[in-house]
């Protein structure tokens, strides 16, 4: 899974095999107490939308499996999973 910061209409990429690019939802700006955070004390967002998805998971034998998953769905991901892609947008 790779996150990405760029909209799904300017992003030109297409992942491979069994895997998504998702676009993290973005995080509270203020803590419980209504403090307000700076961004290098936010936490990042463990919830996203599902921007791309790739063909599958390929078996052995050369079946495809098609993922559970479809573009525009709201999805929980694990902390640290994931790649960031900072994409740049021209």
């Amino acid at each position: 899974m790779a996150t990405a910061t760029a909209t799904a209409s300017s992003l030109k990429l297409k992942p491979i095999g069994e895997r998504v690019i998702v676009q993290r939802l973005g995080s509270a700006e203020k803590s419980r107490g209504g403090l307000y955070l700076p961004d290098s004390a936010q936490e990042k967002p463990q919830e996203g939308i599902v921007i791309a998805v790739g063909t599958g998971r390929l078996l052995k034998d050369g079946k495809v499996i098609p993922l559970s998953v479809k573009a525009g769905d709201r999805i929980i991901f694990g902390k640290y999973s994931g790649d960031d892609i900072l994409a740049i947008v021209t």
